[in-house]
């Protein structure tokens, strides 16, 4: 079984912008969004992965994620998915023992900077950067998932 053990912050600032060690556009859709998972489609670069991922909160989830055609993720994104897709730039960043990752958000939920780390164990110590903000890994609404439902350009009007 694949364990994703991520915690989630938001960004500060550009600190983070000189530690770059690369950077890829993204784009996912989802598949579906049920109560116990959601299973979604991503395209890297050349790249494409079809990733299933458990819908419980907190930092601690299953998550299963296979290499498949980039044909058959280009037709899963035009004829399945749900709209609007995630639309992010990944940069990847050294901070310490680790590499970050911080999303871009474009698109409906642009606006939006997130930094990602993902641990080996729950109680795993990490260098927290200057660049990193709040952590939001408990709340829902910064889930790709739920960016999809309720976009970040639209988290103020009423």
């Amino acid at each position: 079984m694949g364990i994703e053990i991520e915690r989630k912050f938001l960004v500060v600032n550009d600190g983070w912008r000189k530690d770059v060690i690369s950077e890829t556009r993204l784009k996912q859709g989802y598949l579906a969004n049920q109560e116990r998972a959601s299973v979604r489609v991503r395209i890297a670069g050349q790249q494409a992965h079809l990733n299933i991922k458990s819908a419980t909160l907190g930092i601690r989830r299953s998550e299963f994620e296979y290499e498949i055609p980039l044909s058959d993720a280009e037709d899963m994104l035009e004829k399945v998915a749900i709209r609007p897709f995630i639309d992010k730039t990944r940069h990847r960043v050294k901070c310490g023992e680790h590499i970050w990752e911080v999303d871009l958000f474009h698109g409906e939920n642009r606006g939006l900077i997130v930094a990602e780390i993902e641990l080996s164990s729950e109680d795993e110590s990490f260098k927290i950067p200057e660049w990193v903000g709040d952590e939001v890994s408990g709340d829902a609404r910064y889930f790709n998932v739920c960016l999809v439902k309720h976009p970040f350009c639209k988290w103020n009007e009423t």
